[in-house]
């Protein structure tokens, strides 16, 4: 694995824009795609990290497994209000579909991959892996090859979820170019794979009572939202949703895996686990520097990093009033003193794809760069 200087392409603003549709590459006036390097692995790395990601996601469904088995003492553990419970174990138990995931992986082509956190319920950057990196190595690279398969596996995935001849709602906080970008690209790849779609803020769905309904007084009987289940159980709009006013994309279940957590609990199933890092809901528990995390949180905020029990870095952020948990920290790896993360893509729990983001702190936010990739 190695970074490497490129020259970016001439008029890659106007074409991303006008082709693609990616109106959200600057961020704040500082570049979000980033076409001044790449990074170029073996087809032996891109190996291990689909292994590494299909291993994780089947831990993962184990979890959940396991979650709904035990009941009230896990869902306690995670932090997950006593309204949702009888949700999660319902659309667990009736198998209902997920559509996507990315695991976050710290990786330097050396040792196994290490999950840093799942974000299994609102993944964003997925516009920019399946498409943008993929059309700046049709035209910069086309030669090499990419680890994405990600739109192609997406149109599968809707296509298999048994929605038709229902219309399926695209959701998302209005006025949020990052979430709308994300939401309108599902929704192509959802229309791609024959379903009829529309487009709704997550502000504008109404309840008439018995039905959610669209601004066109339509009913909303799938739904994907952009929007996490944490925020929605606190609200009277979500408390309709978990009664089963409406197919939800992700299901219910996603709740189990979408909170930090989760990787305290998979660590107990699997300790020494190759792809786990030693992580506890207690602190105190791990020898050197600790990573404390909070169970809910977006975005890298409230981060500390912590060396025997003195802050060393930290993000700020509102999280953390159900508590943290405490990971092991991992040394990450450094190119020219950026630090890049790996989002290894599952959709329909497939491994799928890569996408890179990268930064010059050790901790990833919503302001860290998108690097491209190829491998050979």
């Amino acid at each position: 694995m190695h970074r490497l200087p490129v020259t970016p392409r001439a008029d890659w603003r106007a074409h991303v824009e006008r082709d693609l549709g990616f109106a959200f590459h600057t961020i704040d006036g500082a570049p979000y795609w980033d076409e001044t390097a790449c990074y170029r692995l073996t087809a032996a790395e891109v190996d291990e990290i689909e292994a590494a990601t299909e291993e994780l996601e089947q831990m993962a469904l184990a979890l959940v497994d396991d979650v709904v088995r035990t009941g009230e003492e896990a869902f306690e553990r995670l932090r997950i209000p006593r309204v949702a419970w009888e949700a999660i174990a319902a659309s667990w138990h009736s198998r209902e579909k997920n559509l996507y995931g990315r695991f976050d992986l710290a990786y330097r082509g050396e040792g196994p991959p290490k999950l840093l956190e799942y974000n299994a319920d609102t993944p964003t950057a997925l516009f920019e892996a399946a498409v943008v990196q993929w059309d700046w190595l049709q035209t910069s690279w086309p030669e090499r090859d990419q680890f994405n398969s990600i739109h192609e596996r997406l149109i599968e995935a809707w296509a298999n979820f048994g929605i038709a001849p229902r219309r399926v709602h695209f959701a998302a906080v209005r006025n949020h170019a990052e979430d709308i970008g994300t939401v309108e690209y599902l929704r192509d790849t959802a229309t791609q794979a024959k379903l009829e779609t529309a487009r709704i803020a997550i502000e504008d769905i109404g309840w008439d009572g018995l039905s959610f309904r669209d601004l066109e007084n339509q009913p909303i009987d799938v739904l994907f939202k952009l929007y996490p289940w944490e925020w929605l159980v606190g609200e009277e709009f979500g408390q309709h949703l978990l009664s089963g006013g409406a197919q939800v994309i992700e299901p219910a279940w996603k709740m189990v895996l979408s909170n930090k957590a989760a990787l305290a609990l998979l660590w107990e199933m699997a300790p020494d686990h190759p792809n786990l890092l030693p992580t506890f809901l207690e602190p105190g528990r791990i020898d050197g520097r600790t990573v404390r995390k909070p169970i809910y949180s977006r975005e890298g905020a409230n981060i500390q990093v912590l060396d025997a029990g003195r802050v060393v870095a930290e993000t700020d952020g509102g999280y953390g009033a159900e508590g943290f948990v405490y990971q092991a920290h991992v040394e990450m790896p450094a190119f020219d003193g950026n630090t890049p993360v790996i989002g290894s893509w599952v959709i329909a729990s497939r491994p799928a794809g890569i996408g890179i983001r990268e930064d010059t702190t050790p901790i990833t936010r919503d302001t860290s760069r998108f690097v491209p990739h190829f491998f050979e």
